[in-house]
């Protein structure tokens, strides 16, 4: 989590970076997204960061490329491997929380359906 907060720091001080971002997602043909901060009192914001720093990859790691004082905030493989488990790891939750957060529904009573369907198909899968 610490490479992507390094990373949304960095475009977030750089509108020179921001506007090269913008650049090579329409060359790459990707969604014209910015990096998202995580905020310690919003549940999600942590799964979206995480969420967009791995859909934004390809662009984040040419614009890194092309300045030299950057090149090291560039994840590695290994920082890719982390970001998607904690990603799915995360899903479920933020997911758990967007429906008990929804003001159309009536929450309570989809409380323990919701619980037991994640037991049974996120955690009993994950042992199989």
């Amino acid at each position: 989590v610490g490479v992507c907060k390094k990373l949304v720091v960095c475009f977030a001080h750089s509108w020179k970076k921001k506007r090269e971002l913008a650049e090579v997602q329409e060359e790459l043909k990707l969604p014209k997204h910015s990096l998202i901060t995580d905020c310690p009192t919003r549940w999600g914001s942590k799964f979206k960061m995480v969420d967009r720093i791995l859909e934004q990859e390809c662009a984040l790691r040419q614009v890194l490329s092309n300045d030299r004082k950057s090149v090291h905030l560039i994840p590695s493989w290994q920082d890719i491997q982390v970001l998607e488990s904690l990603k799915s790891g995360l899903d479920p939750v933020y997911d758990f929380t967007d429906i008990l957060s929804d003001e159309n529904y009536v929450t309570v009573s989809a409380i323990i359906p919701l619980l037991n369907h994640i037991y049974t198909e996120s955690l009993l899968q994950r042992e199989e």
